[in-house]
């Protein structure tokens, strides 16, 4: 394929390749303001137009004619999407890597992007997991792995090479973990496998999340379908935001396995989400200093003084399973008996899928609306009440 044997000319695999489009007429960031300034004359091609994103801040998406794309990601690097049929430019930057479409045999191991592929009906782009498929709660996934159209190759920090390799894998899809093991990276730039580390977690609105669908059309041709499937989740959130505030507090947390209690940064997307829903969420100053993180640990005693009032728990069942009543939630912290929202019933815990659900971000938080103004909690997709 012309478009894999550029990446493998112009060589360096570019170690923080994060995934993503932006477009101009966004809440601005210096990233996007920097890519305007020099994409009408990028690799010779001519300018036509950049995707119009509202929320995500650190990718963007530029046009050019005969039907090119260059995608360009935060402290990442470029990548040119040349349609079929057409010729590799001549003159590429040598930072420039290439994808030829259709862009096919993707060895995905960021989850968040999955449900985004399914849901674009671009799942054929797609030949490799990281994840097996009994570990997958996007349905289309799992049966495209039970039925071997997507193979499972292995974790992020153990892919089996032989299997990619012998595939003729085009493009590795990872998340931020794979930082965590650079021979991994070293190991697939040695077979000529490009990678992408998607970076939607990083996005600071929930909506900025699911704007990276847009990339994902751009990456595979499906564009207005990407728009489409973004305005859906914005149309959403605007009904919820247009209703009154409650300004109810709520606390989302986890148990861990060694008696701590988990929970979110301030600055992370899921207060975002609580704040959206018209609630507050009990921690809204927590960050811890110099952390990229998005939760931090806390005693049990300081989680008791900070949200004992809290008006509605939230358990965050993603890591453990999750629990199925009150009482089982106290087995793991006996002091929540004490807290507020258990004795007046309000007390919740996430589905195991909240987190693999990157489609559904605006209908979570509609749930969590419903849950603040005690409406409609039959209709609840991502949250459910512990009796």
């Amino acid at each position: 394929m012309k478009g894999r044997k550029r990446a493998i000319r112009f060589g360096c695999l570019l170690l923080l390749g994060l995934l993503g489009l932006c477009s101009c007429s966004s809440p601005s960031s210096n990233f996007r303001q920097e890519q305007q300034e020099d994409k009408k004359e990028s690799q010779g091609l001519i300018y036509q137009d950049s995707e119009n994103l509202q929320y995500a801040e650190n990718f963007s998406i530029d046009y050019y004619e005969g039907g090119y794309t260059v995608l360009s990601i935060k402290d990442g690097g470029r990548w040119l999407v040349v349609p079929e049929g057409k010729e590799i430019p001549a003159d590429l930057e040598e930072d420039m890597m290439v994808l030829q479409r259709p862009v096919q045999n993707l060895y995905l191991v960021a989850s968040a992007a999955m449900d985004m592929f399914a849901s674009l009906d671009a799942l054929e782009s797609i030949r490799f997991s990281g994840q097996k498929a009994e570990n997958w709660y996007i349905d289309p996934a799992r049966a495209a792995m039970e039925r071997g159209e997507i193979l499972y190759a292995g974790k992020y920090s153990k892919p089996d090479y032989e299997l990619i390799v012998s595939e003729n894998c085009t493009l590795a899809i990872e998340n931020k973990m794979i930082l965590h093991a650079p021979e991994v990276i070293e190991m697939l730039e040695s077979f000529g496998i490009p990678v992408m580390i998607e970076q939607s977690s990083y996005e600071s609105h929930p909506l900025g999340r699911v704007e990276w669908v847009k990339f994902w059309g751009a990456l595979t041709g499906k564009e207005e379908q990407a728009r489409e499937l973004f305005d859906r989740q914005k149309a959403i959130v605007d009904q919820v935001t247009a209703e009154e505030k409650t300004d109810k507090t709520v606390a989302f947390f986890y148990i861990t396995s060694n008696g701590l209690v988990q929970v979110r940064q301030g600055s992370d997307y899921v207060p975002k989400m609580i704040e959206l829903a018209g609630g507050r969420y009990i921690f809204p100053d927590l960050v811890e200093d110099g952390a990229k993180r998005s939760t931090m640990n806390m005693q049990v005693e300081e989680f008791y003084n900070g949200a004992k009032d809290a008006d509605y728990l939230i358990y965050n069942s993603s890591i453990d399973g999750g629990v199925s009543t009150v009482e089982e939630l106290i087995d793991k912290c006996e002091v929540l008996k004490d807290f507020k929202a258990v004795r007046e019933g309000h007390v919740f815990c996430t589905t195991n899928d909240m987190y693999q659900q990157s489609m559904a971000i605006g209908d979570m938080i509609a749930d969590i609306h419903s849950m603040l103004s005690d409406a409609g909690k039959a209709e609840m997709n991502y949250i459910f009440p512990l009796e």
